[in-house]
């Protein structure tokens, strides 16, 4: 850097007249962001999704783009579950970073690969069982997933059954609040005691919704009328699991942030859920994962699954999940340049990325 000196007029030839030179202060420049790598800044992109796969080959293809987390939908391969040197344990011993491997395992009509992994009746009649039998319901869950790989559950759900929606109906441990945080605590605790992660869902409640979001854009009453009934169970249950991850859901809530924006792409949704802002909530410093964004109308209707992804994340979303896996490289490269260009900060992607990396 090169200094300015500025010299004093003399008032004659000597030397010894000569005023001391007045330093200038060098320009004050304004902070410039530190510029992220672009190879680091795709791997923390990739780790915040999480694809389906349905085979080995496609599980290796997926981690060797950097994916974070896999899913294993109801379609796959169980030979990814079961085929030694070919399975998720073997990918496990084959890659030496961590990730996360997720399945929907609720119990009754939403447990996947039962002849692998058992099958265990539904929320709601698991909630009429003694404590013992809930917990330990949980854990031998837990226990089925984890021999197998698998170290997350999109499960419990804590929508509450108030309007005989089909969609909840007996996936719904009751429709009283401190009933599901009873049964969802017992449950979750079994979860966790086989060393899987509980998945709270689907925030901010769809127990009332105008419809089902896997088949069209889905309503629910006003933010208030939420508050004041569907998010009631998770202030406690976040409060006991501070570790869990929790599912935003795809609905529409009126009153809440932009008008006609599903939840899964509403700042507003990931606020109030970050700050605990419902009656009895606490904050939440966890990750917090999209339902589908690749398989369900209630989304898709609003927008692609590229362009969901890098809302979701803009919007709050720690894991963008999309069952089908499709189009991911494209769909990285589409994150990246928002971040490059400051439309997703890079600020949102370093705060998701360090929360996923502590659910591995």
């Amino acid at each position: 850097m090169l200094t300015a000196c500025c010299l004093a007029a003399c008032s004659g030839p000597s030397l010894d007249d000569a005023q001391t030179p007045t330093p200038v202060p060098a320009p004050v420049q304004a902070p410039v962001e530190k510029q992220e790598p672009e190879q680091d800044l795709r791997a923390k992109v990739a780790s915040l999704m999480v694809v389906g796969v349905t085979n080995y080959d496609q599980a290796r293809w997926a981690l060797d783009q950097g994916v974070g987390g896999l899913i294993i939908p109801s379609w796959a391969d169980p030979a990814l579950l079961t085929e030694p040197g070919r399975n998720i344990n073997a990918l496990r011993e084959q890659y030496p970073r961590a990730f996360s491997v997720a399945i929907d395992f609720e119990g009754g009509r939403v447990q996947r690969h039962t002849q692998v992994l058992g099958s265990f009746m539904p929320p709601r009649a698991l909630a009429g069982n003694p404590p013992e039998v809930i917990q330990g319901t949980g854990y031998d869950i837990g226990v089925s997933l984890r021999n197998h790989g698998i170290n997350v559950d999109y499960a419990p759900l804590l929508d509450l059954d108030v309007i005989d929606l089909d969609i909840v109906g007996d996936r719904s441990f009751n429709s009283v609040p401190e009933e599901v945080v009873r049964v969802g605590g017992l449950f979750s605790q079994g979860l966790v005691d086989a060393g899987v992660t509980p998945t709270f869902k689907h925030f901010p409640g769809h127990g009332r919704a105008s419809g089902d979001t896997h088949h069209q854009l889905a309503v629910t009453p006003p933010v208030e009328e939420l508050k004041a009934l569907d998010m009631l169970p998770y202030g406690p249950l976040l409060a006991r699991f501070p570790d869990a991850s929790v599912m935003m859901g795809h609905m529409i809530v009126p009153g809440m942030g932009p008008v006609g924006v599903p939840s899964s792409l509403n700042p507003e949704a990931y606020r109030i859920l970050r700050e605990g802002d419902y009656p009895g909530g606490v904050p939440f410093d966890g990750v917090i994962v999209t339902d589908d964004l690749s398989g369900m109308r209630g989304l898709l209707d609003f927008a692609p699954t590229p362009q969901a992804v890098k809302m979701a994340i803009a919007a709050g979303a720690d894991q963008a999940l999309w069952s089908t896996g499709a189009d991911l490289p494209a769909t990285i490269d589409l994150v990246v340049a928002a971040v490059e260009s400051g439309e997703v900060p890079l600020a949102r992607v370093d705060e998701a990325a360090a929360r996923v990396e502590r659910l591995h």
